[in-house]
Parts: structure tokens; C-alpha cells; sequence
């Protein structure tokens, strides 16, 4: 069966995202198909954030917990998780950092995720 290439919110919106392989690519295989789509060198990945449902079960969060570790009330999370609210660029720049770098994120905003 061929891969069918989509963008991450069309294959959100449909339904499709199939997150144990999105988080068994290598940074290789990335690059690949980068290439492959006539995009070399293209740094699109490095700015990515995942829907915030897939972040929170990622880092093993319930909801409330990952509220209080972000410091937002529990209802705008979960509107941010069922996508009822788009996130703004500072909320998005925050997700990017908790992603990138949780542990740190969480002790630089005086936040437990426990």
C-alpha cells in the first residue's frame, strides 16, 4: 500500500494521524522526504507543535495537570484540546517550548506536572 502524503491538519481533520509512527520518524527520515517533496533543507518540522491532546497524553498529563503545569485555567485547555479555541502565536510559542523542552519549560514557569 503506497503512502498518501497530506499536511497534518488535513490528516487531523479527518482523522488519520497515526501517532505511533509520527513519533517513530527519525529526524533522517524527516529530511528524506523533505527532499522527496522538493523541499531540501526545509526546516517546517522545527517550529511544529502537536495538537495539544497528543502533547498532554504524550507527556503522560491528565488534563488538569497539564493545565496547572502551563498555568492556564482547565477549560481553556480542554477548549484548546478540542479544538474549539486556535491557539495565538503566544500560546503556540509556549506549546513549542513545553514540547521542545518540557522539564525546563515547566521549572522555568514554577509549574508541576505531577
Amino acid at each position: 500500500m503506497a503512502d498518501v502524503r497530506t499536511t497534518l491538519k488535513e490528516a487531523w481533520a479527518g482523522g488519520q494521524v497515526d501517532y505511533a509512527r509520527l513519533d517513530a520518524t527519525t529526524e533522517e527520515e524527516i529530511h528524506r522526504q523533505q527532499e522527496e517533496d522538493g523541499e531540501p533543507g526545509s526546516t517546517v518540522h522545527d517550529d511544529w507543535v502537536p495538537e495539544p491532546k497528543y502533547m498532554r497524553k504524550h507527556l503522560g498529563l491528565t488534563q488538569a495537570q497539564m493545565a496547572a503545569a502551563i498555568g492556564v485555567p482547565l477549560g481553556t485547555w480542554r477548549n484548546w484540546e478540542q479544538g474549539r479555541v486556535w491557539l495565538d502565536p503566544a500560546n503556540l510559542a509556549l506549546l513549542r517550548i513545553v514540547w521542545k523542552e518540557p522539564e525546563a519549560a515547566f521549572r522555568a514557569l514554577g509549574k508541576s506536572a505531577a
